[in-house]
């Protein structure tokens, strides 16, 4: 008599076989990759319905971002306008200031300070040694970069260009050990060395007596005594004093105003001379004697101050010489005379 219901092979024997495929096909897709088109196949299959099941989220995910980068662009938009009326506010004074503080120079015999030519570089790259503070940009030779340039950002100095490339240079930052930058006080104008110390955050003024007049919170700005940087530019905030028994000078801390290991684009500085094509000489003996031989020689002495003040070019220049020099002979002449009548 048969039953309804056959019998099969017992658990533990269909348990041991599909163990032993399961071993065999991945022995199998291992060693002789059996299944890489069938794997293909399924995953192509299954792509458009993972697309399906993740619309939803990416829907939700895609919302909440644009309210949230719309809501960040007003705010940012806000702060922005708010910076941009008090900039205008500080503009009103500017003009008047700068022509203020050029006529102060004048009547001081101060070199007047002329603006810097400044170009916007990137950061290419980032220095991989832990022990080096170098960054790459992406101004070369082609665009009249030079070793030594100053490095600054909206926030402060950032270091100077080392090593010149075609399209890119190297610049090393004011935090590496081998960088070091002159400095004086905002305060007080006390004047220092500012050097890296390996710390991206920090700087240190070395062989300063303990009876130096920084405090915490000072603002060192460029002194222009190394002769590669401009005057007037915020380097670092000092944040430690020390005067320890021990150590025979002070221990001044200092953080750079600058965010260092967070740059993405810099400006670079052109000094006067180098962005300027070279003045035209005037000889001091012409000047003298144009100064010392009456009313014809002041005029042409005014003359060549105006060519020079308004940039007139060198044939002009060379011209109000000569017409110096014209006037030497009738002096001389005049001497002469002078003598004669005496000696008679």
């Amino acid at each position: 008599m048969r039953t309804i219901f056959g019998r099969g092979p017992s658990l533990q024997l269909r348990l041991f076989l599909t163990v032993l495929l399961s071993l065999a096909g991945i022995v199998a897709d291992a060693r002789f990759h059996l299944f890489d088109s069938m794997r293909l196949y399924i995953n192509s299959f299954a792509s458009p319905l993972l697309h399906l099941a993740s619309v939803p989220r990416d829907v939700v995910e895609g919302a909440s971002l644009q309210l949230r980068s719309r809501s960040e662009l007003l705010k940012d938009n806000q702060q922005l306008q708010q910076q941009l009326f008090l900039l205008r506010s500080d503009l009103l004074r500017m003009a008047e200031l700068s022509q203020e503080n050029r006529r102060l120079r004048e009547l001081l015999g101060s070199p007047v300070t002329q603006d810097s030519r400044k170009m916007v570089a990137r950061i290419l790259s980032v220095d991989t040694d832990p022990f080096v503070y170098q960054v790459v940009i992406d101004k070369g030779i082609e665009h009249h970069v030079y070793e030594g340039q100053p490095v600054v950002n909206d926030q402060g100095v950032i270091g100077q260009v080392v090593s010149v490339g075609k399209t890119s240079s190297r610049v090393l930052l004011i935090s590496d050990v081998s960088h070091a930058l002159p400095v004086r006080v905002l305060r007080n104008d006390l004047r220092a060395i500012a050097s890296g110390t390996g710390n991206i955050n920090e700087l240190t003024l070395k062989n300063l007596p303990k009876n130096v007049d920084i405090q915490d919170g000072d603002i060192l700005v460029t002194s222009g005594m190394g002769g590669h940087f401009p005057e007037g530019y915020p380097v670092a905030k000092v944040t430690r004093f020390a005067n320890e028994e021990h150590n025979p000078f002070a221990e001044i801390k200092a953080e750079p105003l600058a965010t260092l290991d967070r740059l993405r684009y810099v400006l670079l500085l052109w000094e006067d001379a180098k962005s300027m094509g070279p003045l035209p000489v005037i000889s001091t003996e012409s000047s003298l004697s144009a100064a010392s031989s009456g009313q014809t020689t002041a005029q042409a002495s005014e003359q060549k101050t105006e060519a020079v003040s308004a940039g007139a070019p060198t044939q002009t220049v060379t011209a109000v010489q000569n017409a110096d020099h014209k006037v030497k002979p009738g002096k001389n002449k005049t001497d002469k005379v002078k003598r004669q009548e005496q000696r008679q």
